[in-house]
This record gives C-alpha cells, sequence and structure tokens, in this order.
C-alpha cells in the first residue's frame, strides 16, 4: 500500500480487530479516522453479487460525479473485472482477506488517472462479515478533474492480505490464536495453488508486569 489513507486506515482497523477476524462495524470509531474520512466508505453484503456502499466521502462522491450511497459497488464493471471483484470480496468476508486494488480510471480515453482501494472485513451482526470498511486514493492531483468526474474504471491489479499469515478458517481448524499484527512491518510473498499472495508479518509485544 504506497497511499497514508490506506495505510492509515489499515493500522486503525487492525488495531480494533485484535486478532479476531474482523472487528465489529460498532467498534469503528469515525473520530478515530477524522483526516481520511472524505476517502472512505462502507459497503454492505446484500448478495454475492450485491455490495451497497452505506456510507461514501465526499472526496468519493465528487471523483465520480454521484452520490454513491445506495449505488452497488460491483456496477459499471467490465464482466471480466466484475467477476474478479466478486471473488476478492467473498474472500474478504469469507476468510477475513484484506483486498488491495489498483484501478485505472477516467473522465475520456486520454485523461486517466491510478486510484488504489482497500478492503477491510467487518462483523455486522453475530459472527458473519456482512460488511466491509475501505478506502480510494488517487495516485496523483488530477487538476482536469476540476468540474468533470470518472466514467470508466478498469481493474489493473489486485492483491489479498493476509493479516494473520494465513486464512481465519484454516486457523480456527488448526486451534489456533491468531497473532494481533498492529503495523505494516514485514511482508512476505506466498505461493498457494498457483496463485501468490503477499503476508503481513506481525506479531504479539511481550509485556513486562510487575507484582505489587
Amino acid at each position: 500500500m504506497k497511499h497514508r489513507s490506506l495505510q492509515t486506515l489499515y493500522k486503525y482497523w487492525n488495531g480494533v480487530r485484535a486478532g479476531r477476524i474482523a472487528p465489529r462495524r460498532l467498534e469503528i470509531e469515525p473520530a478515530r479516522i477524522a483526516g481520511i474520512l472524505a476517502e472512505t466508505f462502507m459497503l454492505e453484503r446484500v448478495t454475492a453479487t450485491e455490495f451497497h456502499f452505506r456510507l461514501a466521502g465526499s472526496r468519493l462522491c465528487e471523483l465520480f460525479g454521484l452520490e454513491l450511497r445506495g449505488t452497488n459497488f460491483l456496477d459499471g464493471w467490465s464482466a471480466a473485472d466484475r467477476a474478479v471483484l466478486e471473488r476478492q470480496l467473498a474472500t474478504v468476508c469469507e476468510q477475513g482477506a484484506v483486498a488491495t486494488l489498483t484501478v485505472e480510471a477516467g473522465a475520456d480515453v486520454r485523461s486517466r488517472i491510478e486510484i488504489e482501494v482497500i478492503l477491510l472485513p467487518l462483523v455486522h451482526a453475530g459472527t458473519k462479515v456482512e460488511r466491509i470498511i475501505g478506502a480510494m486514493s488517487t495516485s496523483s492531483p488530477a487538476p482536469w478533474l476540476a468540474g468533470d468526474y470518472l466514467r470508466d474504471r478498469r481493474l489493473i491489479s489486485h492483491e489479498l492480505i493476509w493479516p494473520d499469515g494465513r486464512p481465519h478458517a484454516v486457523i480456527e481448524r488448526a486451534g489456533g490464536q491468531a497473532p494481533f499484527a498492529p503495523a505494516l512491518s514485514g511482508v512476505r510473498i506466498v505461493k498457494s495453488d498457483r496463485r501468490q499472495f503477499r503476508v503481513l508479518d506481525g506479531g504479539r509485544t511481550e509485556a513486562k508486569h510487575s507484582k505489587s
């Protein structure tokens, strides 16, 4: 992740998560990420093919030229990109992955810009992940967007990050305790079934206690 907004959101989410598959929706305090709210959004998982915007920051609504709330995150993509995104979102919700996307978008064929996106799972009710909190940030200023907006988008790349080193379901089946990884420290590449994932190395900080 290159952009500060995405790093800030990840670190906050991971701290609140504290080793669980995801934090609860009501544990997220907007005041703690006030500096990036304009680039932050929240999705509701309605079905496997419908992820509606529940909230969207003012910067994002300006970029896409409409009020995003109530619209489907999966609309407006090519069939191939949409199929990839459906799989990414399913993995976020079902296995506790964090997804990062690099997207090319533009107002026309000449005026293009890169956007980095992060998608993080949230538990809304019970134990199921039914919300996703995310952020989008542009790679560079786009003065040509003044008075215009992004009309199309194309998925350039996508990655899955396992904050605990592997899918949460695997950790639970092994009877293990997911480690607490509070920061983006080490990053390893792990290959599995011909696919490649980034793994963020973390660890539990040992605290010293004194007896009174």
